[in-house]
């Protein structure tokens, strides 16, 4: 099991990538007095199959080569329905990939939240040829960072270059730190 949320969200999204994805959308809504907060990971890459979704979430299977099971998907399944919440993957062949967790916020058996901006923040940078749109709300107080809009200011300079990558990552820490105020997730 991952020690944090956020580890769930990084396997998942690097499955993305592999996917082929050109885009992928990471949302983290968190309601307090719901008493849930909702992630959701979806992608442009190239889908699954009914049958592929239902081995996805089998950990006993993967379809990479360096190792003989794929636990992250049935990792972060198991996280959010064990706190009383859900999860569910939709795909369709060509167009892409949902997953959603649902995790009951007050719940002793979550897992903390982790390092979403540090976690978004190497997903950005490591994979530069993908745009990545990442929303993050706590109780309606939030952001939203799209680095379509962020390529299109710097005109071609490269996201993994030392200050804009210093650039995204302050912006992800503050802005998380604002959303938060006195909420723990």
């Amino acid at each position: 099991m991952m020690t944090e949320i956020a580890l769930n969200v990084l396997d998942v999204a690097e499955n993305s990538v592999r996917a082929g994805a050109a885009l992928i959308r990471i949302s983290v809504f968190a309601d307090t007095r719901a008493d849930r907060m909702e992630i959701v990971i979806e992608d442009n890459g190239c889908g699954m199959t009914p049958e592929q979704i239902r081995q996805v979430e089998d950990p006993f299977f993967t379809t990479r080569k360096t190792r003989k099971v794929g636990l992250g998907v049935p990792f972060f399944k198991y996280s959010a329905q064990c706190t009383g919440g859900n999860f569910k993957i939709t795909s369709q062949v060509g167009q892409g990939t949902r997953v959603t967790a649902v995790y009951v916020l007050s719940s002793i058996d979550r897992m903390p939240l982790g390092d979403m901006p540090g976690i978004i923040h190497t997903l950005i940078t490591f994979n530069t040829h993908i745009d990545f749109v990442y929303t993050y709300s706590v109780d309606g107080r939030g952001f939203t960072l799209d680095t379509r809009q962020v390529k299109e200011i710097l005109e071609g300079l490269p996201l993994d270059t030392p200050e804009v990558s210093s650039y995204i990552e302050a912006f992800l820490k503050e802005n998380t730190r604002e959303a938060d105020q006195d909420v723990r997730l």
